[in-house]
């Protein structure tokens, strides 16, 4: 026996919260009953609908993609602009991005059908570490870059200490390279990040996620995650270790 919304998320139909929140609104039905109370338990032999849809296990997929700038990470959009799961045409899984990278930045982004390990990584307290590269306005001080990684106050609070490496400029052109190291998942936090120090992004990927990075990948490329690598994402999120620096 499972709880029914532990069932919906192994599914890949939503993670655990949002599985919660339909069973709450009564979009859940077990064996043509709607169930409005979180906990109940289910066993394989019930018969589970969702939005009058029947649950079926589908098998769990994970993918690591190389997102392009001016790409949506979801999986519908209602300006009809190109979204991340228009470069899976032929995967018949229901995928969905696990966090999110904004319209204009780049990078990898994984992409899952496993509510449970969607929530795992996704939380911010699970600290699995993220590497951007961003190419800014301007050339920071050292002074300045010790901010962020002590910590900076933006307009929902504090950062966490981040790890930051200044890593070419140029000076005819007033830019800089910065790789900048964090563990937190807030909306377009990096570019914010930046702002605050007075040196705005105008490029901006996310060159690795846990162990994993960008490398034989193109933009608009993907590849499947091997069972080691999935592994390794759940040990790093598990034990906290996610936040080491990879070499």
């Amino acid at each position: 026996m499972e709880r029914l919304q532990k069932v919906i998320a192994y599914a890949g139909v939503a993670s655990r919260r949002k599985a919660e929140e339909l069973i709450l609104q009564g979009k859940v039905k077990v064996n043509g009953q709607i169930i409005k109370e979180l906990g109940t338990k289910v066993s394989p032999s019930d018969k589970i609908e969702v939005d009058e849809v029947p649950l079926v296990q589908e098998e769990k997929k994970y993918f690591l993609f190389y997102k392009p700038r001016g790409v949506i990470s979801a999986v519908k959009d209602d300006k009809g602009r190109k979204v991340v799961t228009d470069f899976f045409p032929h995967v018949e899984e229901r995928i969905y991005p696990i966090g999110r990278l904004d319209y204009d930045t780049s990078g990898l982004l994984i992409l899952s059908n496993d509510g449970e390990f969607t929530n795992l990584l996704a939380h911010p307290r699970y600290g699995v570490k993220k590497v951007y590269v961003a190419k800014v306005k301007g050339i920071p001080l050292k002074e300045s870059l010790k901010k962020l990684e002590h910590g900076i106050q933006l307009e929902d609070g504090k950062t966490a200490p981040a790890k930051v490496r200044l890593l070419s400029l140029d000076k005819r052109k007033g830019s800089s390279i910065i790789e900048i190291i964090i563990h937190e998942g807030r909306n377009r936090q990096v570019r914010r990040m930046m702002e605050a120090i007075g040196h705005p992004v105008m490029k901006l990927k996310r060159e690795q996620y846990g162990t994993l990075h960008l490398r034989g990948l193109n933009a608009g490329e993907f590849r499947e995650l091997t069972i080691h690598e999935v592994k390794q994402l759940r040990t790093l999120a598990e034990t906290g270790k996610g936040w080491h620096r990879i070499n």
